[in-house]
């Protein structure tokens, strides 16, 4: 079976795993194992005849094995009956911790400060406070199933990627290289500029927004928004091109970190309701600590 006394003698292996390194792994299990135990106290007498801890034991006693599991889930991302058979467990007990453990984890991240804002609203005091003054804006698709409702299916086909996505959209800082803003996660069919009208983004005034052309005539009041331009070009245009280019790139990177996480980049195949925007949240989570500590 798969323990984290094991695991983490093999540094290697763990990243393959978790996406972290050791030291990373034990900063975030502190927080971790608080957030659980206020958990279980929460919810040790609630519905129960026993107290919390009795019946069956849990195949997953230590909580570094806890954490080991859901951060196995969400970087290798196999199905439940493998995941079962890693750390000793029937598919439907997998299940259960997955989704008893995901809370615990988005927690864990949002008290670490990693977690990105999900109010539009709220954008531009968080840009302010970090102090960005280039930020980047593009959309992360990601493949789903194929919806088994006609009408789903229609709404959910992407015609770019030739497949059924859900969409995010992500502000991204060109400096920190940290998502600052996740917007919610809707039908991959929409586009990225009218998710962005929507939401109704606010920038402050000093921040330059860059973007690609799925945000063509996108352009939020009070900021300067810059985009490659297309046509012929001058010798000055093509060099502002290049420069833009190089900014731009560095939200490429960003969601690249996002899906080291195969859980958003792989097929999406939980059909819990609203769990599609909640992997999202705790990957982007995942890469923001990840990029601090390095």
């Amino acid at each position: 079976m798969t323990r984290y006394d094991d695991v983490k003698k093999n540094e290697k292996l763990l990243i393959a795993l978790t996406t972290l390194t050791l030291a990373e792994f034990e900063e975030l299990l502190a927080i971790f194992e608080r957030i659980w135990d206020e958990w279980v106290a929460a919810n040790q007498t609630e519905g129960r005849e026993r107290g919390f801890g009795g019946g069956r034991k849990p195949v997953l006693k230590k909580d570094e094995d806890k954490l080991l599991f859901i951060l196995c889930h969400f970087k290798t991302c196999p199905p439940q009956i493998v995941l079962g058979h890693m750390f000793g467990m029937s598919q439907s007990q997998a299940n259960e911790w997955i989704h008893r453990l995901d809370g615990i984890l988005r927690t864990a991240l949002g008290e670490m400060g990693h977690l990105p804002e999900r109010e539009p609203e709220k954008l531009a005091e968080i840009l302010a406070g970090d102090g960005e003054k280039d930020v980047i804006i593009d959309g992360a698709d990601r493949k789903i199933q194929r919806p088994k409702d006609n009408e789903k299916q229609k709404e959910h086909y992407s015609g770019k990627k030739k497949t059924h996505t859900v969409k995010n959209n992500v502000v991204v800082g060109a400096e920190d290289r940290k998502v600052k803003y996740l917007s919610g996660t809707c039908e991959g069919k929409k586009s990225d500029k009218k998710l962005c009208d929507e939401e109704n983004l606010t920038f402050p005034a000093e921040v330059t927004l860059y973007k690609d052309k799925g945000f063509q005539g996108y352009e939020p009041e009070g900021t300067e928004t810059k985009q490659p331009k297309g046509g012929e070009l001058t010798i000055d245009e093509k060099v502002e091109n290049a420069v833009i280019s190089g900014i731009r790139v560095v939200v490429e990177h960003v969601i690249s970190g996002i899906k080291r996480c195969r859980i958003v980049k792989d097929i999406f195949r939980n059909t819990k309701d609203k769990f599609n925007d909640v992997v999202m949240e705790i990957a982007c989570g995942l890469h923001n600590f990840r990029t601090s500590r390095r």
